[in-house]
């Protein structure tokens, strides 16, 4: 009898594990399918300057189709220096699209497809959800291309919620906090959508980390909208910049035994900046900006600090509390426009070198006291860049005496030579933080 209700239950059981699991696998297939027709496997072909000289590469990534009129939102490192871009929908139609514009500060791109290529003038987007509904231990979907195997789909869940990752190299994320999530995410899925069960979008897949257990990082979608909006409107992300950088104040509060200290604390003041010329100082305590309050008890608070200081009115001054020696102060700043821009490389040919905006690692490196020029990345041998002695990583401050603020200005001043190509160019540069002089001559010359 005993042998008979065992068996009993464990085909009722069984029953029961049927009945639990049809309804969860339907809930997988329904997401999938919501999203996968507004999957887009991208291929961008993308400009690289070697030695000097322009040089083409594809490489593999992902999007997703988010409206009706056939935007889609990917990574920025997927889509950036792109001279064409293929995409290939869930149909199999293979289209071309442009870059409609990108931001590296937050890793995300928005490309427009080509829609008059589509046989069908239907396209089909997917939801966006809410980020800020996630939870952790929350089951998820990832799609993409992994290694350029494209209409993929992997499952897993959500691991955190608010990662943090300070900026390395060319990574840098000052204004995201990441979804970690164990589904796997691989090369070729950058840009793809992490989706929810309800088959919402709920992130842009962008990271992951190498020889490491499923480890993979996607970007918030509301962040993603907010970004993806504002692209929309032009064709960058414009930010208002104080020039500060900031820190947590966990070990700060613990050293000063002061259980309710607030704030966040600045580590470094940009010179000739708005915030140094209004006397911030590196250790000083950021309390209050205009009338919102500020704190930073963990790094995972700092990017929404940052994006509050990026949002400042760049036309009216903006109160800042601060604390300095266990006393509080107000000083006003007027936020100007973030000075150094990410643009793609610019080749001169006629001088054989290929120069690009200032970014911060150059203009630190450098020691520049202001944030005019253009660093050259790359010179090509045998021409006459080469043998006026440049050299990549000269900044190059002046031409014939007329300052270059940025790539515009160098373009424009390029173009000018080259209608008299029979006079030598002087420059003024900048080397290992020391001033040095050059002069491209004429090829005639050489």
């Amino acid at each position: 009898m005993r042998v008979v209700l065992l068996l009993w239950f464990a085909v009722i059981a069984g029953l029961l594990a049927q009945t639990e699991e049809v309804p969860f696998q339907k809930q997988v297939f329904v997401a999938r399918n919501r999203v996968l027709p507004a999957l887009v496997h991208v291929e961008p072909i993308i400009k690289i300057y070697t030695r000097g000289e322009e040089q083409h590469a594809v490489v593999t990534g992902s999007g997703v189709i988010f409206s009706p009129d056939g935007y889609v939102v990917t990574n920025h490192h997927v889509a950036a220096n792109a001279a064409k871009v293929w995409c290939t929908l869930s149909s199999k139609e293979r289209i071309t699209a442009s870059v409609v514009g990108s931001d590296p500060s937050t890793d995300i791109a928005v490309l427009k497809l080509n829609t008059e290529e589509l046989a069908d003038k239907n396209i089909p987007h997917a939801r966006l959800g809410n980020s800020d509904s996630l939870e952790v231990g929350q089951i998820v979907l990832a799609l993409g291309s992994p290694l350029g195997l494209s209409r993929s789909v992997s499952m897993g869940v959500i691991s955190s919620i608010d990662r943090y990752f300070p900026s390395q190299g060319t990574m840098i994320s000052p204004y995201n906090l990441w979804i970690q999530t164990d589904a796997a995410i691989n090369p070729g899925n950058s840009g793809g959508p992490l989706i929810n069960l309800r088959g919402e979008v709920i992130g842009i897949n962008a990271r992951a980390v190498f020889f490491a257990e499923n480890l993979g990082f996607a970007i918030p979608i509301n962040l993603a909208r907010e970004v993806a909006e504002e692209i929309l409107k032009g064709t960058a992300v414009k930010r208002s910049w104080i020039g500060i950088d900031i820190q947590q104040i966990k070990d700060l509060k613990e050293y000063l035994n002061l259980p309710d200290f607030t704030g966040v604390l600045i580590v470094q003041v940009e010179e000739n900046s708005p915030a140094a010329k209004a006397g911030l100082r590196p250790g000083d305590v950021l309390r209050k900006i205009g009338d919102t309050q500020v704190n930073a008890l963990y790094e995972e608070s700092l990017p929404t600090i940052r994006k509050i200081i990026s949002g400042l009115p760049l036309d009216q001054k903006t109160a800042f509390r601060i604390w300095r020696d266990n006393k509080e102060r107000t000083v006003e700043i007027q936020a100007v426009e973030e000075p150094l821009i990410d643009e793609p490389e610019l080749e001169a040919p006629k001088w054989g070198m290929v120069i690009k905006n200032l970014s911060w690692h150059i203009y630190r490196m450098q020691m520049l006291s202001d944030f005019n020029g253009v660093y050259i990345t790359s010179v090509k041998p045998g021409s006459a860049g080469e043998y006026a002695d440049l050299r990549a990583g000269d900044v190059v401050r002046k031409i014939n005496g007329e300052t270059v603020k940025g790539r515009q200005d160098f373009q424009r001043l390029y173009e000018q030579f080259q209608e008299s190509n029979t006079s030598p160019v002087f420059l003024e540069l900048i080397r290992g933080g020391h001033s040095y002089f050059a002069v491209i001559k004429p090829r005639a010359e050489l």
